[in-house]
């Protein structure tokens, strides 16, 4: 477990980040320690418990990434999470359509257009 005042960040679906001492803090990460902050001496075993919950919920929820994600695959679903975002909630679209001088209908067939290739073509791989 990284030293104190070490933050580790996790990818949630919404695009922003999260700790994992907000996740403990909100009962979404259990440990067995008398003591439950993450300043204090995890055993192996608390270790393995916490890492298996983390498994657990980047299987459960698609936009929190898994170790073989990269780096345009994370920002392809940051963009798209982000338009989904901006197309659901009809304030947001609103302040987009007045500042770019659109109607409404057109900026959600805009963002509609843009969540196909948020970030343009993937590229190239190299199959090493």
């Amino acid at each position: 477990f990284p030293a104190q005042g070490v933050k580790i960040v996790l990818f949630r679906p919404r695009g922003s980040f999260i700790s994992l001492r907000r996740l403990l803090a909100a009962g979404l990460l259990f440990t067995d320690t008398r003591n439950p902050s993450i300043e204090s001496n995890m055993q192996a075993s608390d270790r393995f418990n916490i890492n298996s919950q983390l498994e657990h919920l980047q299987a459960k929820y698609v936009g929190t990434g898994h170790a073989d994600l990269t780096r345009f695959e994370w920002a392809v679903n940051i963009q798209r999470d982000s338009y989904a975002s901006y197309v659901g909630h009809y304030p947001m679209l609103a302040y987009f359509a007045i500042a770019e001088n659109e109607s409404i209908g057109r900026e959600r067939y805009n963002f509609m257009q843009k969540m196909l290739a948020p970030c343009g073509l993937p590229p190239e791989r190299d199959d090493d």
